[in-house]
């Protein structure tokens, strides 16, 4: 179906690594978040990270190229807020399609750049299509368990608005990360199969969802197997787990899609646990030990790293992966 397929076939790709740890080295101040465009505008935008892409894309496009060079294979877009839903808190909903339009034509740029300059090792755009800030299957009110923040089809709507901008501006594959609730991601992969129905375009699908504590089970309940389950009517590229815990508590869930996943399996974990003032510590060679039982164990096809993790972290990763031959894929079509 796509050059990305074939190549997973034959080896581990490796996704990059944080995006906001990256950022936040620059300690941005509210000024650098406004830039000129936005200078006037009538709410706080610090903490904004998706509006740099726009106001300050040369630091996102320095970011990508560190994690290309570091050896990612494949970059995500700054996208994992750039919703309408979630970039109401901003008021910044109208600007929606131009964040990942613009997101997604600067990873592009420097993905081709990167890969011009050795062509026998292709790179990738992920366009990120982040959980949002609401939930479809839990209430955020205790005395009102029936009550929704948002409903499925408010989410259909916003990630087709979103899918749009990622696609036009050069995306090789979308990525529904770190999902806590399977209800949204359904909606985000309805969204993204009208779209491809609609207009005729069509690129692979990743999923990737997150154990949210040592219960093993998602945000809105759901244990592994049941997450696998209830996304597998979609012709996945691949599934997999990133976010909230480390590589050593992601073990035992990876373990649980390669037994049972017909699709390629990912791992991107944090850096470890954070530390009581949220930081991860977690060294690049010590993720890099952890990393490594993945691979010795045949669990995955895609590796890379989430919050916490740097360059670093993503160097040693790479050079991990090459020791190593992908998981194989039971019933892959």
């Amino acid at each position: 179906m796509n050059k990305i397929q074939g190549i997973l076939k034959e080896r581990i790709l490796v996704l990059d690594g944080a995006m906001g740890t990256m950022i936040q080295r620059h300690t941005l101040e509210e000024v650098d978040f406004r830039g000129d465009r936005f200078k006037d505008h009538k709410s706080p935008l610090k903490g904004n990270n998706d509006l740099l892409s726009i106001t300050q894309s040369d630091i996102i496009k320095d970011i990508h190229r560190q994690y290309l060079l570091a050896g990612a294979d494949i970059i995500e877009t700054n996208t994992f807020s750039s919703t309408s839903i979630a970039q109401a808190d901003y008021h910044l909903e109208h600007i929606v399609y131009e964040l990942n339009y613009q997101s997604a034509k600067i990873a592009k740029e420097v993905a081709v750049e990167i890969t011009k300059s050795n062509p026998e090792n292709p790179r990738f755009v992920a366009g990120a299509l982040g959980p949002t800030n609401r939930t479809a299957s839990l209430s955020p009110d205790v005395n009102n368990p029936g009550f929704r923040a948002v409903s499925f089809d408010d989410l259909r709507i916003a990630y087709k608005e979103q899918v749009k901008g990622l696609l036009d501006g050069g995306a090789d594959v979308l990525l529904v990360e770190t999902v806590f609730d399977t209800l949204n991601a359904k909606a985000a992969l309805f969204a993204i199969q009208e779209y491809f129905e609609e207009t005729g375009k069509q690129v692979p699908i990743m999923v990737s969802g997150t154990i949210t504590d040592a219960s093993g089970r998602t945000l809105s309940g759901q244990t592994t197997d049941a997450f696998l389950i209830s996304l597998s009517h979609v012709p996945l590229l691949s599934i997999g787990l990133n976010c909230a815990l480390g590589a050593a508590q992601l073990r035992p869930y990876l373990q649980v899609l390669n037994e049972h996943a017909p699709f390629f399996v990912s791992a991107y974990p944090n850096a470890g646990l954070p530390n009581e003032f949220g930081h991860y510590d977690q060294s690049p060679k010590e993720m890099g030990v952890q990393m490594e039982e993945f691979l010795k164990e045949g669990l995955v096809n895609i590796v890379g790293g989430c919050c916490g993790t740097t360059p670093d972290h993503i160097r040693v990763i790479a050079e991990v992966a090459k020791k190593y031959k992908p998981r194989e894929v039971a019933q892959h079509a």
